[in-house]
């Protein structure tokens, strides 16, 4: 074979893959379902098909008016932390809580390593302001939040450790 029937053919062999793959990851699993609802809707008469359109969008909209719900009944932790030590906390932990700007790991707990980090916006890290605010903070957090093995890390708005606390 010469040079150039071994570049065609490889050309040929490596669309022929491409193509392969592609139809079979294309989709998802979910292609030929759908199409099966959509070809019966199809076939049967009277309009059934318009009657299933109403009724896919009107459990698409029930779906989204749930979602919205959940969206604004659940706060973000942070803005849960903050609740919790308004109504639970001392003067000294609410002044301290009202630095939080983030918190993350709270929701996710198995009490074997539990790992929270709440971020605020104190400056200069371990040796600035906010190192006696993080002791507060942790400590508010562990009111907050009860775990047979949890650990809480307070940080800095640049990332940098203030402190840390069991929870």
């Amino acid at each position: 074979m010469g040079m150039k029937s071994k570049i065609v053919l490889g050309a040929v062999v490596g669309l022929v893959v491409i193509g392969a793959v592609s139809a079979n990851g294309g989709d998802g699993g979910t292609g030929s379902a759908d199409k099966g609802a959509s070809a019966s809707a199809d076939k049967q008469p009277g309009g059934a098909k318009d009657a299933g359109a109403d009724t896919a969008d009107a459990a698409d909209a029930a779906d989204a008016a749930d979602k919205a719900g959940q969206t604004e009944q659940k706060a973000s932790q942070a803005e849960q932390f903050k609740a919790f030590v308004q109504e639970n906390g001392t003067d000294q932990e609410k002044e301290a809580v009202s630095h939080v700007t983030k918190v993350q790991g709270a929701d996710d707990q198995n009490d074997i390593l539990d790992t929270a980090d709440v971020y605020t916006d104190f400056t200069g890290g371990i040796m600035g302001e906010g190192t006696g605010p993080a002791k507060l903070i942790a400590s508010a957090f562990a009111d907050w939040k009860q775990s047979a093995n949890g650990l809480v890390t307070v940080y800095d708005a640049d990332g940098e450790l203030l402190g840390n606390g069991q929870f």
